[in-house]
């Protein structure tokens, strides 16, 4: 009888901790990015959250016709100058304002520029609307990121 008991406190636990993470409404997780011009896969990048704030990884690249082999980020300035674009943090400084995260920048490895940026989860979690500007949201690009776990 005690097992019983213990078992459905534990499942009654896990069910309780289950919705939160299955609604899908954190970026923290693994996401395909998706290039808005052509259409194509470009990278997986690792969102984590630090410090109360969000931050993004390079973890994998999908080779493109004219990208580098090494995958430098040959145009960026300072620390990340010619550094691999695997491993490098280009989304950070993140927080949560409401249903959208804003306040922080995101760097193109293929132009070295560095935005302003802001993320909002779409789609039940599924997808994550990653906007990169310059002043002023107007004035920016968007891409659609796909969750992968």
């Amino acid at each position: 009888m005690k097992e019983q008991i213990l078992l459905l406190l534990s499942l009654a636990w896990l069910g309780s901790a289950f919705p939160v993470w299955a609604d899908g409404g954190s970026p923290v997780g693994l996401w395909r990015s998706i290039d808005d011009k052509t259409g194509k896969e470009r990278s997986l990048i690792r969102i984590v959250e630090s410090g109360g704030t969000l931050e993004g990884k390079v973890e994998k690249i999908f080779d493109q016709p004219g990208d580098d082999p090494a995958h430098l980020c040959k145009k960026c300035e300072g620390d990340r100058k010619d550094k691999p674009v695997i491993g490098m943090t280009i989304l950070w400084g993140l927080k949560q304002q409401g249903d959208t995260y804003s306040g922080g920048e995101i760097l193109d490895p293929n132009n070295g520029k560095i935005y302003r940026s802001k993320l909002q989860v779409l789609d039940g979690g599924k997808k994550l609307e990653v906007r990169g500007y310059i002043g002023v949201s107007l004035f920016g690009r968007s891409q659609t990121w796909l969750r992968e776990e």
